[in-house]
């Protein structure tokens, strides 16, 4: 039996508590965020997680 081998990454990612997680959105507006980000010099997972916190504060 093949066990699946941890990358350095994967093991950075678990102890951050980082996961992936996937999403469908307009690809028209998924290129222009991404666009806007990388023009700002910004992670897109780092914006997605701000807006995705200031929703979440704004709504509970």
């Amino acid at each position: 039996m093949d066990e699946k081998k941890i990358r350095p990454q994967d093991k950075w990612d678990a102890k951050a508590g980082m996961i992936s997680k996937s999403y469908k959105v307009k690809k028209e507006t998924a290129e222009e965020f991404a666009a806007v980000c990388r023009k700002q010099g910004i992670s897109i997972g780092i914006k997605l997680t701000e807006l995705m916190q200031l929703y979440v504060e704004e709504n509970q």
